[in-house]
């Protein structure tokens, strides 16, 4: 999504998730669960995730939708918090260094839009709020396609950690912060109270 298009989309609202939005945030990561697995990547469950799993997110105040007007099923959804996975994060990556992006998922409906990206730079911007050097996340081992995604937004891949239990397991990072003025981010932030 260009930064013309986002100004001229008000209705496309960035906030915090709340419990009354749970059942949209499971149809949408089951959506996009169920991509995925069309594609033949396997880094969700194929039906979504368990409310038992997403709920606590939203109870932590860490989950934020994008929402698009009344639309019962969010446009986007993202994770932005300090949980660093201790099976992919270790004492050596100074895991209280960086804050970790969990259930990025946007709609197939606001797909190619830019959502995602802008979503990383909103979360690049909390990182640096908050005082950390870096946004990491990590995403299927296998899926080279999203691993070049997040190549051409700037992160660094780390490390593949290649646990046969856990689909994910390549782990990127990126400077907190946005290195694009102007760029999505800056332009979805304003759209968006604190």
């Amino acid at each position: 999504m260009s930064i013309a298009t986002l100004h001229r989309a008000p209705e496309l609202l960035l906030r915090r998730a709340d419990l009354d939005d749970l059942p949209g945030v499971l149809r949408l990561l089951a959506e996009t669960a169920g991509w995925l697995h069309s594609l033949g990547v396997r880094q969700w469950p194929a039906g979504g995730f368990p409310a038992a799993r997403i709920r606590p997110l939203i109870e932590a105040g860490t989950m934020y939708l994008v929402v698009d007007g009344d639309a019962e099923t969010p446009a986007a959804t993202i994770t932005v918090d300090d949980h660093a996975d201790p099976e992919f994060w270790g004492p050596a990556d100074r895991p209280g260094d960086a804050l970790y992006v969990h259930k990025l998922a946007v709609s197939r409906a606001h797909a190619g839009r830019g959502l995602g990206e802008a979503l990383l730079g909103w979360a690049g911007l909390q990182a640096a709020a908050a005082g950390r050097r870096w946004l990491r996340l990590d995403c299927a081992k296998h899926n080279t396609r999203l691993q070049a995604y997040y190549r051409r937004l700037g992160f660094r891949h780390v490390r593949t950690v290649d646990l046969p239990h856990r689909a994910s397991g390549a782990l990127f990072e990126r400077p907190a912060g946005w290195a694009q003025p102007g760029g999505p981010a800056a332009a979805f932030t304003a759209l968006i109270p604190g």
